[in-house]
């Protein structure tokens, strides 16, 4: 059973504890969606700058298991940072607002830069992001199903509000192995294309492929083949 709220955010602030995330196992996995700051960004943080890691509550939150927050850093040894806290945590009682936190640069998932100083140059290969929308069999993105058929017609998706566009790709799973009840189940998400490509980027190349494109996997190569239909 678990206590009243104001009881237990005085138990986690007195017991409780919380640890640092390493954030890179996420961006491994999530290549085109989860972006860190390049090695000589890490290199370049010094006291002054602002650094967001992720930190995990222990106990687990009763909201949040992790919040994204900001520490101003304010001394530098090798790899490791010691800063203050600059938010105010939602749901860790065990952390306030100016409380010491050490942690590892590897840690970092974004920056921002002191004014005072000459903000570091960009990583020398410009990254490009894939936020645009697409419309995809959800087994691609929950299930691990391999993408076999794509085409691209007019965008038509998009409302005025949407902050992406539709790019008017259109991806199907592979359906060799998928009954007819399998296939008549199927549902599609309206997503960003760098979701779909976490789970299979076999098709990347052909991303600024034309409105009327369609192509199907040939799958004795793994190869995406123009076809007509």
């Amino acid at each position: 059973m678990r206590l009243p709220g104001p009881i237990e955010r005085q138990w986690r602030r007195w017991f409780g504890r919380y640890e640092i995330d390493d954030p890179r196992p996420i961006a491994e996995g999530a290549p085109y969606t989860y972006f860190l700051p390049g090695e000589n960004e890490l290199l370049a943080l010094a006291p002054g700058d602002l650094a967001k890691i992720v930190f995990r509550s222990i106990p687990p939150g009763r909201i949040w298991q992790a919040e994204r927050m900001w520490v101003a850093i304010t001394s530098v040894d090798r790899d490791w940072l010691t800063g203050t806290l600059d938010n105010h945590p939602s749901d860790m009682p065990q952390l306030e607002a100016g409380d010491v936190v050490k942690f590892r640069r590897s840690d970092v998932i974004d920056i921002i830069w002191d004014e005072a100083r000459m903000t570091p140059p960009p990583p020398a290969a410009q990254r490009r992001e894939y936020w645009e929308r697409c419309l995809v069999d959800r087994c691609v993105v929950d299930d691990g199903v391999k993408v076999d058929y794509i085409y691209r017609e007019e965008p038509d998706m998009a409302d005025p509000d949407d902050s992406y566009p539709d790019s008017g790709w259109r991806i199907r799973g592979d359906d060799r192995n998928a009954t007819d009840a399998e296939l008549d189940d199927r549902k599609a998400e309206y997503i960003a294309l760098g979701v779909v490509l976490n789970r299979d980027d076999g098709w990347l190349h052909l991303i600024d492929a034309p409105v009327g494109a369609r192509f199907r996997r040939n799958w004795e190569t793994g190869l995406f083949e123009a076809c007509a239909d």
